[in-house]
């Protein structure tokens, strides 16, 4: 009985440690992965900071302004100005139009206009 729990705790330790090498290979995978995407994300990020730099640049309201002035010919673009643009009161809104309280087999149900009440929107009718 003696050799047999001897050998079972032999085969037991060797299992323990392949368990164990195993898990820290897959550690030292997962470590090495999280590496090269930190250093992905980094590289990306430093792009980002480098394009919002150049847009900005693009952007600058002198440069647009004295790009304006050299396609005039072209492109007949004018300044803005706050006189260019309408009140609130000139813009034609669609009338609002308010769901209505109706009786679905005698359940009170709110009916959107466009909607057969009692049906999932996107529902299709037989």
């Amino acid at each position: 009985m003696r050799p047999l729990i001897a050998a079972l705790t032999v085969l037991s330790v060797m299992a323990l440690g392949y368990w164990a090498y195993m898990e820290n290979f897959r550690t030292h995978q997962a470590l090495r992965e999280l590496e090269r995407l930190n250093r992905s994300t980094d590289r990306q990020e430093d792009r980002l900071a480098m394009l919002r730099a150049e847009w900005a640049y693009l952007n600058r309201p002198d440069r647009l302004r004295d790009l304006v002035e050299i396609n005039f010919d072209r492109l007949p673009l004018m300044s803005m100005v706050p006189e260019h643009f309408g009140e609130v009161e000139q813009v034609a809104y669609p009338p609002l139009r308010l769901p209505e309280l109706v009786d679905v087999n005698g359940t009170l149900t709110m009916r959107v206009p466009g909607r057969v009440p009692g049906r999932a929107p996107g529902q299709e009718g037989n």
